[in-house]
């Protein structure tokens, strides 16, 4: 947890404290104070917002390193390598993911979790859907880790691709912390270009733990 999470929290709990103030007001006291107490309150809420948009202009994208692990609190996912294979008129890339939890006591599991590869004109490839594809939200105990895999299929003319790892769907309360990837800032990426070793022929099984 960040301590931008710890301020969304406080903001929270200070916001309805300040609504139940005014509720409380409002049918025991003066009604002015209380809709004083609500005219700040959207004052203030207007200006933790306005950070928020602004932190998401300015923020730089994060850019990760294959090897490099991205966590969220105790889950994290590491892109551990990525292999082209030319396919016809189009490029097949199989990617490798380790799922891990460092978590010491408990199970748990990353939900809405989105991975898909953009080029150079900001088009977007999905993975190739196929019947042994372990989800993402797998359910990882204490310290265990598993590797994933998914295929991408790009046209020719893709260049400089880049694997996105994002949320999507559930509750965006991203939106409403400091540093998240919402509003305009892009989601994490992991740059396939360089380095990228051709496959002698791959196909997509997934699911060794670890």
């Amino acid at each position: 947890m960040s301590i931008f999470d710890l301020l969304f929290i406080l903001v929270f709990l200070a916001a309805a404290a300040t609504i139940l103030r005014a509720a409380f007001l409002a049918i025991r006291g003066p009604r002015a104070r209380a809709l004083s107490l609500l005219r700040r309150l959207s004052l203030s809420a207007g200006v933790y917002l306005s950070v928020v948009v602004l932190a998401s202009i300015f923020w730089p994208r994060t850019i990760l390193k294959m090897g490099g692990p991205r966590c969220f609190d105790d889950w994290c996912i590491t892109v551990e390598s990525a292999a082209r294979r030319p396919a016809g008129g189009r490029g097949a890339y199989l990617v490798a993911f380790r799922l891990s939890s460092t978590a010491r006591g408990v199970s748990q599991r990353e939900n809405s979790l989105a991975v898909y590869i953009t080029d150079d004109r900001n088009r977007r490839y999905n993975p190739v859907p196929h019947n042994t594809d372990v989800p993402f939200n797998i359910q990882l105990g204490p310290q265990e880790s598993v590797t994933v895999t998914r295929v991408f299929e790009l046209p020719a003319d893709a260049h400089e691709p880049g694997l996105v790892i994002t949320h999507e769907g559930g509750f965006p309360i991203g939106w409403f912390i400091v540093g998240y990837e919402t509003w305009f800032r892009k989601p994490a990426i992991v740059p396939l270009g360089v380095g990228l070793q051709p496959a002698r022929g791959f196909s997509p099984a997934s699911g060794t733990r670890q």
